[in-house]
């Protein structure tokens, strides 16, 4: 268990942090190259640079199961990750990437099971295009000029995220819930599916703006 530590500009490739717990750490423009993160938690830390513009980089490595809380994020890319059951809570993530990161795991031949949560998250220009995230949960996460182009979303959690300027051509939300999210300027026409998509009453006027309906109240 590591607290409170400082650390700055390290390269912990192929290192073993499975299980670890990291509280309140520093770990500004960190590369974890194929670092073993499965399991691992991280409370309170910050991995971005805010002066530099960097974030932390996560490749190629698996950190299935590993939980971060109340993180900061920023523009830490996840590139080629095993992200398998990720759990983010209340962590900055804006402008993260996550290209060529899978969400899923094979259970024998034929079975395949996807796991994320992502809860009150900040993925404002986040690049997750054709991310596979069926039935996972971001609920209260904004969403707002994230790149979701062919991300299959069908089922899921998305009550209360903010989806405003969100890029969702081609991305699947058959299923998905959105009640009480921000939806303006979703066009459904530019949806891969959207059968079965679960909205409030009152969103409902949003999406048939965002189509060209004029709607009226009167």
């Amino acid at each position: 268990m590591l607290v409170d530590c400082v650390v700055e500009d390290a390269g912990f490739a192929a290192t073993v942090f499975a299980g670890a717990r990291f509280e309140r750490c520093r770990l500004v423009r960190c590369r974890f190259s194929h670092a073993d993160l499965r399991e691992a938690t991280f409370d309170d830390c910050q991995f971005a640079d805010p002066k530099s513009r960097q974030g932390a980089v996560f490749a190629f490595g698996p950190l299935a199961g590993a939980r971060f809380r109340r993180c900061d994020l920023t523009l830490a890319r996840f590139e080629g990750a095993d992200l398998y059951d990720l759990g983010m809570d209340g962590c900055n993530l804006t402008g993260a990437v996550f290209a060529r990161s899978s969400f899923a795991r094979a259970f024998g031949r034929k079975v395949e099971r996807v796991s994320a949560e992502f809860t009150d998250c900040n993925l404002e220009l986040a690049d997750l295009a054709g991310a596979r995230l069926p039935g996972c949960r971001l609920a209260r996460s904004r969403l707002r000029e994230a790149d979701l182009s062919g991300a299959d979303l069908e089922g899921a959690d998305l009550s209360g995220a903010d989806l405003f300027g969100a890029i969702l051509d081609g991305a699947r939300l058959a299923g998905a819930d959105l009640r009480g999210g921000e939806v303006s300027g979703l066009d459904l026409r530019r949806l891969a599916s959207h059968e079965g998509l679960r909205i409030a009453a009152d969103q409902q006027f949003r999406l048939l703006d965002a189509m060209g309906v004029d709607v009226r109240t009167d």
